[in-house]
């Protein structure tokens, strides 16, 4: 499961190639969350984002996950810095981005390495996150916190 957003550049057509790249490159998307408006979370600028959740059934193990959708990022005009992985620039401070694209959950798999951490952990912190996985999986029990996404949402 992945979260797509964005708050520059043309961000609902970059929303619509991230979701047809996905689909093209990691596995069948086989839900969709509406595509929801947010403000800036971590930091301030002016640009709104938009950001919408997909759940992706693939055969890909996550590593090869995240591989694919950083260089999908990259091809939406994503820049990092060339050093850092997804889960190290997460760790620096957060900017305004065309495309950004988080690895959610991977089934209730945990994972916990320098260049991946699964769940995602901040998805208890961003009521953006939560709202949109409301949409598509509430009954769904995150594996680390053992509340459904709406008990999640409930206590935020």
């Amino acid at each position: 499961m992945v979260i797509t957003g964005g708050n520059l550049g043309d961000v609902a057509g970059n929303l619509t190639a991230a979701r047809e790249m996905i689909a093209a490159e990691a596995g069948k998307i086989v839900a969709e969350s509406s595509v929801r408006d947010s403000a800036p979370w971590g930091f301030e600028a002016p640009e709104r984002f938009l950001n919408q959740v997909l759940i992706v059934d693939t055969s890909l193990e996550p590593e090869e996950m995240l591989v694919r959708m950083l260089a999908i990022e990259k091809r939406l005009g994503r820049e990092r810095p060339a050093t850092t992985t997804g889960a190290e620039d997460a760790k620096k401070k957060y900017a305004s981005r065309t495309m950004d694209i988080d690895l959610l959950f991977y089934g209730n798999r945990v994972i916990d390495t320098p260049a991946l951490t699964l769940p995602h952990p901040r998805i208890a912190e961003r009521m953006f996150v939560l709202d949109l996985l409301c949409e598509v999986i509430p009954g769904f029990r995150h594996p680390v916190l053992g509340k459904t996404m709406k008990e999640l949402k409930i206590e935020k």
